[in-house]
């Protein structure tokens, strides 16, 4: 179907809903009663040419039969499709008797089989039945749908003038359906959701997908969508493989599958499947990544395109208990920077679930074991899933699992304004399990983004679109991983980096001083409003605050502070003021024990500390003590390190360090062990965190020696913390497709400047002449 035959159906579908439904429905409810007409006139058409047989089978099982629950098969094999209706009416003879229309229309919608009243159920089409027939608008719509000016057939059709109107593809319904869901969305203000891919990005990734091994396919094929939406995918991949005039040369028998959440498009891909004969039952409704339907099943193809920018924050307790995965799904084992391999989360951000269908692909590939083909996938994603997210951080871990389990094969960037309802960057993500020969280890980026042509009119943010002449360029650029300005081709490797920390000792000084210890007073984590509370009641914070409460809480609110239900409880506890107090007390006798003298090391005054509190036999918990020693210290780049650990390492304990540092004991201090005076004693000191750095190492280089050359001869004191070193991938078609454009001469500017400013005096003596004239 063409642009100006798809524009004319849904120019007239959409006249339906300003003709008819205006001042009934509120326009954002268009969409409830237009698209589940849309379909309903699909299948309609699709079964008046068999209505008489199916009719006549009706009578046969019942009459002749004596059956009271009708076999179905029978019936299918008459209608000549997976469905059928037994009702003795069609959309069009409903009109013959208007006084009927509802009951009619609902006996007729009882006629169908299950499987479609499943669908007419998700449309929930009863209920908008009822509504229009109550405002008198139901008798108008279905003469709308049955008019001779629209076809809605799979076979071409007469207008009443006798123009000729072209048959209705199923992949054309998808486009109608998806350009009205659009239209609606728009009209609302709304987001539209998971986006229909065109047909010529299908056709890219069908080429892709299936051309590397023609001639080698299975006589049995599976192919799954886990986001199907309408189905075109599905049946776009299914003509490509069985039309004789098709990419590739098969007798293969080819079974589709698919989930769809949204229940509007699982209706319309669910009467796709019907309508092309498919097992309807092998496309779920639900969502993809809360439950997996297809646990049990391994698929030959995959390809999709999910939902990106979309939250899985209503999926995630169906994934993770706490901060622990319980579905396999989205679990990796990966090791880590000492080789030890580990259970790794494979979530990314909550905000963009896009990479966990990637998973879902993934899980079902099949063993190349088992199935010499093994598996391949083609995937539609944005930007964010090549790069978002940290090191060790879910997205960065699938990135990982992917590529360091070699099935990424190529990844295509397509133009912007591609898509109908947004103008962002998209990727073709390319996956085997089964890499040839030549792709082993490797992985081809595509730049093609400057490959397009200019659409005559705009299909809501679409302007442009790939030709056939663009389409089969990239898919020989795959074919044969050329390397030119458009298509280079890296290690795996090559996307893969350590993020190493870099850390510094931490320098204290220490005094006690009265301001430090009045600091004491208050609880650290709420110390301004503690401090408001105490000069607004004084010592009535000691003994009842009850009385205060409401004074408490509205200053709260009037100054909008934020504060958690835990630390509001304790700032309106007396217990909690009486510990503050009594701990103010006890820096107070140490004070007096100990002097105001300044110690600019931090580890003699906490021994001075701790020997003070032994001789006046003052017990503190670890969190007391240590509050007092904050309170009392400061950072300062003149005193001397803070000592966190002094270990003791010699023989088996410090040749398993050095084997696990991957070092001689000469290269120690790098990773944060310092020697003493005292043989096999190490110094670790405590880092700074506001010290603290990252460095990004590019996989294939030695940690330690970029160390010593990148950090150490700036920061000598600075180590490794080794413990903290994570493994990411990102790959960046910025950086390998970057084209330095050189900065204009000073002469060229200049001459824009005078020509400028020649322009400008010529208007400003116009104006001072015109105004002369006045």
């Amino acid at each position: 179907m063409d642009h100006t035959a798809h524009n004319k159906l849904v120019s007239f579908i959409w006249s339906i809903a300003d003709d008819c439904l205006r001042d009934v429905f509120v326009r954002g409810k268009y969409r409830d009663v237009i698209l589940p007409m849309f379909v309903l006139r699909r299948l309609d058409c699709l079964l008046e040419p068999s209505k008489e047989a199916v009719l006549q089978e009706v009578k046969y099982q019942r009459e002749e039969v004596g059956m009271t629950v009708l076999d179905s098969s029978p019936l299918c094999e008459e209608s000549g499709y997976v469905f059928y209706n037994t009702s003795l009416f069609t959309l069009k003879s409903l009109l013959n008797n208007p006084s009927q229309l509802e009951a009619n229309f609902n006996n007729y919608l009882d006629g169908f089989s299950d499987n479609v009243k499943e669908i007419i159920q998700h449309f929930d089409l009863r209920s908008q039945a009822r509504k229009m027939a109550v405002a008198d608008v139901l008798f108008d719509v279905i003469e709308k749908f049955v008019s001779p000016e629209i076809n809605l057939s799979p076979e071409p059709g007469r207008a009443s003038d006798g123009r000729l109107l072209p048959a209705l593809t199923n992949l054309g319904m998808g486009y109608v359906f998806e350009e009205l869901i659009r239209k609606f969305n728009e009209e609302n203000n709304e987001e539209a959701g998971e986006h229909f891919t065109p047909r010529e990005v299908i056709h890219l990734m069908t080429n892709l997908l299936f051309k590397p091994v023609n001639g080698n396919l299975p006589p049995v094929l599976t192919i799954y969508d886990p986001a199907c939406g309408s189905g075109g995918m599905l049946t776009e991949s299914e003509k490509y493989i069985t039309d004789p005039e098709g990419g590739v040369k098969t007798t293969a028998d080819v079974y589709l599958y698919g989930k769809e959440v949204n229940g509007e498009t699982y209706a319309i891909c669910k009467s796709d499947m019907m309508i092309k004969g498919n097992d309807p039952e092998n496309i779920k409704f639900g969502s993809t990544l809360a439950t997996d339907e297809f646990s049990s099943m391994k698929f030959d193809f995959m390809l999709s395109n999910p939902p990106y920018g979309k939250s899985w924050s209503s999926d995630a307790k169906f994934i993770k208990d706490g901060k622990e995965i319980v579905d396999p799904r989205f679990m990796v084992r990966l090791e880590d920077y000492w080789g030890d391999e580990n259970t790794e989360d494979a979530t990314p951000a909550s905000s963009d679930g896009q990479l966990l269908f990637l998973m879902e692909m993934v899980n079902k590939m099949k063993s190349p074991s088992s199935s010499p083909l093994g598996s391949r996938i083609a995937c539609v994603h944005n930007g964010s899933s090549l790069f978002t997210g940290d090191a060790g951080g879910g997205a960065s871990n699938i990135r990982r699992h992917v590529i360091e389990n070699d099935w990424v094969e190529a990844i295509i960037q397509l133009p912007t304004n591609l898509f109908y309802n947004t103008g962002i960057t998209t990727y073709i993500w390319i996956l085997s399990n089964n890499k040839s020969t030549e792709r082993r280890g490797k992985i081809q980026l595509i730049n093609a983004s400057e490959l397009y042509r200019a659409l005559r009119k705009n299909l809501g943010a679409k302007n442009c679109e790939l030709s056939p002449d663009h389409v089969d360029q990239i898919t020989k650029l795959y074919l044969s991983m050329d390397q030119n300005e458009i298509s280079k081709v890296f290690k795996n490797s090559d996307f893969g980096y350590y993020k190493i920390v870099v850390d510094r000792p931490l320098r204290l000084a220490a005094q006690f001083t009265p301001e430090r210890i009045a600091s004491l007073r208050f609880m650290p984590a709420i110390r301004e409003i503690s401090e408001w509370a105490y000069a607004k009641f004084g010592d009535d914070v000691y003994e009842d605050l009850k009385q205060h409460k409401d004074r408490i809480e509205s200053y709260i609110d009037r100054e909008e502070i934020s504060i958690t239900a835990k630390n509001k409880g304790a700032l309106l506890s007396v217990t909690r003021w009486r510990e503050q107090k009594k701990l103010m007390e006890v820096a107070q006798r140490l004070a007096d024990a100990i002097g105001d003298e300044l110690f600019m090391d931090y580890n003699v005054f906490v021994d001075k500390i701790n020997s003070t509190l032994k001789s006046l036999k003052i017990k503190l918990a670890a969190p007391q003590k240590k509050q007092i020693l904050n309170a009392m210290s400061w950072r300062d780049e003149n005193a001397e390190k803070v000592i966190k650990k002094v270990h003791k390492l010699k023989g088996d304990k410090l040749d398993q360090l050095l084997d696990r540092l991957r070092a001689d004991e000469d290269d120690l201090p790098d990773y944060g062990y310092y020697p003493t005076d005292k043989k096999d004693h190490f110094i670790e000191y405590e880092a700074d965190s506001e010290l603290r750095d990252s460095e990004v190492v590019p996989l294939e280089e030695d940690v330690h020696e970029y160390f010593l050359r990148e950090v150490r001869p700036h920061v000598e004191e600075a180590w490794i913390d080794l413990e903290k070193t994570k493994i990411g991938y990102q790959i960046s078609f910025n950086k390998h497709f970057y084209k330095h454009t050189p900065l204009r001469s000073l002469e060229e500017v200049a001459a824009d400047i005078l020509q400028l400013e020649s322009e400008t005096d010529g208007l400003l003596k116009k104006l001072m002449n015109f105004e002369g004239a006045q």
